[in-house]
């Protein structure tokens, strides 16, 4: 058994074409379902109605609309993405939706795979081993036709830049979940450990402004300024009116606590900036790596509007926390407690009772990545690591 799992189950070009028949399969389930309500009574709309919120900013950019008002003839819920990332979906917005989707779902499960697989010092058994257990995180987040394993795929793929001294590239990858979702940002503290920090932010910058002005491509300035004023806007108001499946509504939900939302996030700021004072640390890869994991599960555990499909980010943090450090006892508990509460309960191995009264209603999903993402920062501010796997060449 053991063989067949090494020379066969674990082989990276199973895990590849088991990748692609997922992508392929959530795309064609989409599809075949037709279409459903959000709403008791309420219009009907596909059931990949995201991608059709991502199909039509296009052609809205293009008409000089604004990106950031209800279409409900279209699609339902708002575009909160870019201007830039509207322009982006030009690419897909002339195709037959299914082949659209299909693409589209092949991007985001392709670019986690190659970023997983190119992680420096993990071995290929583990890097799939990493890759099947969030296939199932990955398939609810192509059934929804989101962005969120592309985010993962290009934070991770920024790392791997990064570590071989590629910052231009990793700059633009960083730069670029930004532009799909705000709470992108966060990964940026990744190039403090590199050396030519005033060349990192400047190719930052670099990136920032030509994503920014991208769109002029198709519309003129004054449009370009209103849809970013329009932008803001829809996110300083969206900050207001959910708690999502996070620290913050798993206090709420278990708790009752009313906690001001920028409380939390400070704290949880405060928390993840406070191991990169061990500035003697930046030349261990091991530091490094498990910071890349910190970022992936902040990213989502202090996201007032994390849902289920984003889920496969804050994932990634978990599989690569777990398989890149010595395992101490209990780190496979929390791996399983991940894997049944975070990976398995969107599914139909938990009755609706149970995900209705139980999983949703104590935002149960979030809460074993929570645990990872505190037993992370004890391990990055206590952890003495002796042994360098690769330190950052000077420039």
């Amino acid at each position: 058994m053991k063989e067949i799992l090494n020379k066969i189950i674990l082989k990276p070009k199973t895990i590849l074409i088991l990748y692609i028949v997922f992508a392929i399969a959530a795309s064609t389930q989409v599809v075949l379902l037709g279409k459903k309500t959000f709403t008791e009574g309420g219009r009907e709309y596909t059931h990949y109605n995201n991608y059709m919120i991502f199909k039509y900013s296009f052609h809205h950019l293009i008409q000089d609309k604004d990106l950031y008002l209800h279409h409900p003839e279209e699609h339902f819920d708002l575009f909160k993405y870019s201007p830039s990332f509207a322009l982006s979906f030009g690419l897909f917005a002339y195709l037959p939706d299914f082949i659209g989707i299909l693409f589209w779902n092949l991007i985001n499960a392709l670019m986690l795979y190659f970023a997983m697989f190119n992680l420096p010092n993990l071995t290929k058994r583990a890097k799939a081993s990493i890759l099947l257990i969030i296939i199932i995180e990955l398939m609810t987040s192509m059934q929804n036709t989101q962005s969120n394993a592309l985010i993962a795929g290009l934070i991770i793929m920024a790392f791997v830049l990064l570590e071989r001294e590629k910052s231009f590239l990793a700059a633009l990858c960083i730069v670029a979940t930004v532009y799909i979702k705000i709470f992108g940002f966060v990964a940026f503290a990744l190039l403090i450990f590199y050396p030519g920090k005033v060349k990192n932010v400047l190719y930052s910058l670099f990136w920032s402004a030509i994503l920014l002005f991208l769109p002029l491509l198709v519309v003129d300035f004054s449009q370009l300024k209103f849809l970013y004023s329009s932008w803001f806007n829809l996110l300083a108001n969206d900050h207001s009116i959910s708690e999502g499946v996070s620290v913050i509504g798993w206090l709420h939900s278990r708790f009752n606590l009313d906690i001001s939302k920028e409380l939390i996030v400070l704290i949880g700021a405060v928390i993840f900036l406070i191991p990169l004072i061990r500035v003697k640390q930046y030349s261990n890869y091991s530091f490094r790596l498990l910071t890349l994991s910190s970022v992936l599960i902040w990213m989502i555990i202090f996201n007032h509007r994390a849902e289920s499909a984003t889920f496969i980010i804050a994932m990634s943090g978990v599989v690569i926390w777990y398989f890149s450090q010595e395992r101490k006892a209990g780190d496979l508990i929390l791996l399983v407690l991940a894997f049944i509460f975070t990976s398995l309960s969107p599914t139909d191995i938990f009755p609706r009772t149970i995900k209705t009264n139980f999983i949703w209603k104590y935002k149960l999903k979030a809460f074993p990545c929570i645990l990872i993402w505190f037993r992370i920062g004890y391990e990055l501010v206590f952890r003495r690591y002796f042994i360098s796997l690769k330190k950052p060449s000077s420039v």
